[in-house]
């Protein structure tokens, strides 16, 4: 299916050098802004308390997050849990207060404004489980990365694995460097995002490397170059159907969505952005860079034993 059909090759990679000189420079300030700032972590990686709320009435979430912000307690996640008459409540450490303190002070608050409100559980999530919690998450990121790499360099050849890699990588960097440059909360579902940012971004690096194998085939006269421009032009249109679709449908969670969804899908819209620039301009560059070859793609067929091409052909001993 093609919304349009370019009659002419986009020279993409005549500009490659440029766009990856503003690729680099955005990766160096956003590993910058890592160190210089760091992640701004939510209650899962710092620990903190955690209450569980009922009601007997559908609950008002945001009626629920802005009470207990009255207080003064700032990061604090609020969402449904199990039915909508229940609440999960995320409050970081507060210096100078106990768990019992905050889960007391909020309590009286919410019932203050709503008599039915009941509390059902309340404990201390110790910053020794965040420490797990991060460590499990640069473990399934590892997992990702190796798993990637050892599908590209089966299905394709080393050289599209190392630049599909390295283009993921630089997507994944640059979103960790928008949450530490603006102190947006770090959460699990934000850790989600970004592992499916990985595998998202990987699928569009896999159509166009596909293409490429394929223009090798089929285009014996053109040089790597323009088999490279070539892929990309024609794979556009299949790009902007994919990438427009799914960019519409995390736009609605962005903005419907609430607070509880709304860093998920900004990682997400950022990912998805950063991952079309780095599939055409980062991936397929760096494999054009690192010397991808029709030989690397298309094996030449084996001659056999007694073909007039065989060096032993006719050969008397």
């Amino acid at each position: 299916m093609e919304f349009f059909k370019i009659r002419r090759d986009i020279p993409f990679m005549r500009h490659a050098l440029v766009f990856n000189v503003v690729s680099l420079l955005t990766f160096v300030a956003a590993v910058l802004f890592l160190f210089s700032r760091g992640l701004h972590l939510s209650v899962e990686f710092t620990g903190g308390t955690l209450m569980e709320v009922s009601y007997n009435h559908p609950a008002d979430v945001n009626l629920v997050r802005n009470q207990i912000a009255g207080l003064g307690f700032t990061d604090v996640q609020v969402q449904n849990f199990g039915s909508t008459r229940d609440v999960l409540i995320r409050m970081p450490v507060v210096k100078g207060q106990t768990s019992a303190q905050q889960s007391e002070q909020v309590l009286k608050a919410l019932k203050a404004a709503d008599p039915t409100a009941e509390l059902r559980r309340t404990e201390f999530v110790g910053p020794q489980v965040g420490d797990e919690l991060a460590i499990d998450g640069l473990k399934a990121l590892a997992f990702v990365v190796i798993g990637i790499m050892l599908y590209l360099a089966i299905r394709f050849e080393w050289k599209f694995a190392v630049a599909a890699i390295i283009a993921n990588l630089h997507d994944v960097i640059i979103i960790l460097g928008f949450f530490a440059f603006f102190q947006w909360e770090f959460s699990l579902p934000v850790l989600a995002a970004v592992l499916a940012v990985l595998g998202y971004s990987v699928n569009e690096s896999v159509v166009i490397f596909d293409r490429i194998r394929e223009n090798f085939r089929r285009f014996r006269k053109m040089d790597t170059t323009e088999i490279i421009d070539n892929a990309i032009t024609s794979t556009i249109s299949r790009t902007i159907i994919t990438h427009g679709s799914t960019q519409l449908m995390v736009l609605s969670m962005l903005i419907f969505g609430g607070a509880t969804l709304h860093y998920f899908a900004l990682a997400l819209t950022i990912g998805i952005l950063f991952g079309i620039y780095s599939s055409v301009f980062v991936a397929a560059a760096i494999a054009m860079w690192l010397g991808i070859r029709r030989e690397d793609l298309i094996k030449a067929p084996v001659k056999p034993e007694g073909s007039p091409d065989d060096p032993n052909s006719g050969a008397v001993v």
